[in-house]
Order: structure tokens, then C-alpha cells, then sequence
């Protein structure tokens, strides 16, 4: 059991009304963007290897803010690990919008056309965090959402990205970045202790912040800049993390 969830329901109880009312009104300013379209890609280098590439997920993987997935999170990854690899790239994208890792699972999983895949990318945990599921709810349908992508593809490493940096959302009141900001950390703390005991499993776990990014790669701009709707990722964002991705990426897989 995590006790700072514990302690958290405790301290965020009295606020439960209060969230409500400002998550109706956050639902209600923010645009419903669509999911990004074309969702395959193919990057041809003078390599006579190609990388195949699954990407799963929920609205950030399906790339909510931008027009086509080449623009966004998995076309800048796979851009960028055919660029300093010098190997083609074929990827798949498999998100929806608004799912939990159990949704994912029950409902994705199986639609899953390829037999085999050279890397899974997985991005989960800010659907499951505005639901306020528990860790344990969390990580018990983690574990078999591995399980089962594991019996598919027993060879294929897997590796889930950085948890949502819901603290930095514009259009979140401080209440809700407190409550859902702190439990997706939570989420995240949970899938490093997981994956850490399990074989080819590998999670980026560091906290995205705005501040460090803007350093990190000389970024120019306001909090708005990186924010299509101020929840989900600008194309400028989408970039960005993709490229962090396909080095933490590369840094333990040779190909």
C-alpha cells in the first residue's frame, strides 16, 4: 500500500466537491482536439535494416495536438533514432484518447495486427491519475498489460515513457495540478519500483518540467508555447519529447 496515496486521499477528501466543479469547467473551456491522423510511418534510409516500432497508449501517444502523427511524439522518436542510427523505421501507432492501462489492454491489445516488433513504446498514466486510481490498481493492470504484450512479443524490449507533467498544465486549477499532479508522481514511483524487477522493461522516470526542458534545449517561450489546449502537447512539445525519448531509447538498446 502507498501511504503518501493514503495520506493524499486523506488531505484531498474535504476538496472532492470543489475539484468537481472545476473539473466540469476545465472540460468545458478546454477545445476537444482530434487525434492526430495517419497513424504509420515509414523512414527509408540506405540501411538494409528497418526498426520496427509499436507505439501504445493514450491521447499523447495518439497525438492530440497535431495534425498527423509524423508531426508529433512518435515521428519525431522514430525521426530521430533513424537519423543517428542510420536505419529505416517502420512504426505503428495504437492510442485512444481518454483510456486507462486497462482500457489499453482490453481494448487496444487486441488489435494489434503486427507478429513482430524491434521496440514498444507505452504511454499511460494521466487517464488513470484523473480517474484517481490507486497504485495498486495502477500497477496490478501494468503488470498485466506486460504480461500480455510480453507473451506476444517475448523478445521485444518495452519502455514507458515519462509520466504527464500535469503540474505544468495551464488550464489546471492549483487544486487539481495538486491532487492529480501528486498522484501521477505516485503512478510513476510505483512503474519504476515495477519495472526495475522485470527483464527488458524500462521506464523513463524523470519528472518533466518546463523550466528544465527550456534549458536543456535552449527553448524560447511561455508556458502556452508548449500546450495545444493547455493540457495537451504543442507540436514544438511533441517534438521535444520525442526526441528525449529515443535517446533514453538508445542509451540501453544497441539495435
Amino acid at each position: 500500500m502507498s501511504l503518501k496515496y493514503y495520506l493524499g486521499v486523506v488531505i484531498s477528501l474535504p476538496l472532492l466537491p470543489f475539484l468537481y466543479y472545476q473539473g466540469k469547467k476545465i472540460r468545458k473551456n478546454v477545445p476537444k482536439l482530434p487525434e492526430a491522423k495517419e497513424p504509420k510511418g515509414y523512414i527509408k534510409t540506405t540501411s538494409e535494416r528497418t526498426l520496427k516500432i509499436l507505439a501504445i497508449g493514450e491521447s499523447t501517444i495518439a497525438g492530440v495536438g497535431v495534425d498527423f502523427h509524423k508531426n508529433g511524439f512518435i515521428g519525431a522518436l522514430a525521426t530521430t533514432i533513424s537519423k543517428e542510427k542510420n536505419i529505416s523505421v517502420l512504426w505503428r501507432v495504437y492510442a485512444k484518447s481518454g483510456f486507462t492501462a486497462k482500457m489499453v489492454r482490453k481494448r487496444l491489445l487486441p488489435k494489434i495486427e503486427e507478429t513482430n516488433a524491434d521496440i514498444i513504446v507505452i504511454g499511460l498514466g494521466g487517464n488513470d491519475a484523473f480517474k484517481l486510481n490507486s497504485p495498486e490498481v495502477w500497477i496490478y493492470q501494468i503488470n498485466l498489460l506486460i504480461k500480455n504484450l510480453k507473451h506476444k512479443y517475448p523478445k521485444t524490449p518495452i519502455y514507458f515513457t515519462n509520466m504527464p507533467p500535469i503540474k505544468e498544465f495551464p488550464a489546471f486549477t492549483k487544486a487539481i495540478k495538486f491532487v492529480i499532479g501528486n498522484l501521477v508522481e505516485i503512478l510513476g514511483k510505483r512503474l519504476y519500483k515495477r519495472v526495475r524487477k522485470k527483464t527488458n522493461v524500462h521506464y523513463n522516470n524523470e519528472i518533466v518540467t518546463l523550466e528544465a526542458w527550456k534549458e536543456r534545449f535552449q527553448l524560447d517561450g511561455n508556458i502556452d508555447t508548449f500546450f495545444s489546449d493547455g493540457v495537451h502537447p504543442s507540436k514544438l512539445t511533441y517534438q521535444v519529447w520525442g526526441k528525449d525519448m529515443a535517446q533514453f531509447i538508445m542509451k540501453s538498446n544497441s539495435f
